[in-house]
C-alpha cells in the first residue's frame, strides 16, 4: 500500500520517468536535485529560465515577493503567491498553488497540488490533487536525529534516510494545522483531521482522526 504505483498516477508529473525507476517513493528523494537539473535542460520554449536553473512556465504566475531557489521548475498555470519561499530542489507541477509563507525544499508536487497557506513541505512527494490545509506541515527530521523508519502496524521498513517528510498519495486531504511526522505515508483518497499528529502508514480511502483511530471511508 505504499509503493509508488500504489500512491501515484505518474501521468500527472514531469517526474514520471524518474519515479518509474523506484519501488518506494522515498527512494527518489536523494536524486530530486539532479533530476530537476537534467529535466530543466529538456524543457521547451513554453518555459523561461528566469535565473540559473530556475525554469518557470510562461503561463505561471509568480508574485514579486516570492523567492525561487535553484534548481526548481514551476509548471503551467501554477500560482506562486506573495512571500512563498522555494528553497530549491522543487518540481512544482501544473495548476498548483504555492501560497503565502509556504516553504518548499526537496519536493515533487504533482499537478493540481495545493499548499496554499503557511505550509512547510520538505523531503516529500505530494500526489495529484493533494491538498494541505492552512498551517499543516511535513516534519522531515526526527527529534533524536535517528534514521527514519516507516511504520505500518507492526511492520517496520528501514529507509536509511535522516531526512524524510511525508508521501501523500493522489487526492489526499490534510486538515489545518496537522503535522505529518517523519516517515508518514498516506494512501490515495484519504483525509486527515485538522490538528492531527500523523505517523506511519495511513491506508487508502481512510479518515485519520487521531493516533490509533483510523476509519474506512463509506
Amino acid at each position: 500500500m505504499y509503493t509508488i504505483n500504489d500512491l501515484y498516477d505518474l501521468d500527472h508529473t514531469l517526474a514520471k520517468d524518474y519515479l518509474s525507476q523506484f519501488t518506494y517513493p522515498w527512494e527518489a528523494l536523494k536524486g530530486i536535485k539532479d533530476m530537476i537539473l537534467a529535466l530543466g535542460e529538456t524543457l521547451g520554449d513554453d518555459y523561461e529560465e528566469v535565473s540559473e536553473h530556475v525554469w518557470v512556465h510562461k503561463t505561471a504566475t509568480v508574485f514579486p515577493s516570492a523567492y525561487l531557489g535553484a534548481p526548481c521548475i514551476i509548471g503551467p498555470e501554477t500560482e506562486v503567491r506573495h512571500g512563498a519561499f522555494i528553497r530549491g530542489s522543487a518540481l512544482v507541477g501544473a495548476n498548483c498553488v504555492v501560497g503565502n509563507s509556504v516553504e518548499l525544499k526537496n519536493v515533487i508536487l504533482f499537478d493540481h497540488v495545493q499548499t496554499p497557506h503557511y505550509n512547510y513541505v520538505g523531503d516529500s512527494i505530494l500526489g495529484y490533487y493533494s491538498h494541505m490545509g492552512a498551517g499543516s506541515i511535513t516534519s522531515n527530521v526526527k527529534s533524536d536525529k535517528q534514521l527514519v523508519v516507516v511504520h505500518n502496524g507492526t511492520e517496520k521498513m528501514e529507509t536509511g534516510m535522516k531526512k524524510f517528510g511525508a508521501m501523500l498519495g493522489d487526492h489526499v486531504e490534510v486538515g489545518c494545522n496537522a503535522v505529518c511526522n517523519p516517515g508518514t505515508v498516506i494512501g490515495r483518497n484519504s483525509n486527515v483531521y485538522p490538528t492531527s499528529c500523523v505517523r506511519g502508514v495511513v491506508p487508502a480511502n481512510s479518515i485519520y482522526k487521531n493516533s490509533g483511530e483510523i476509519v474506512e471511508k463509506n
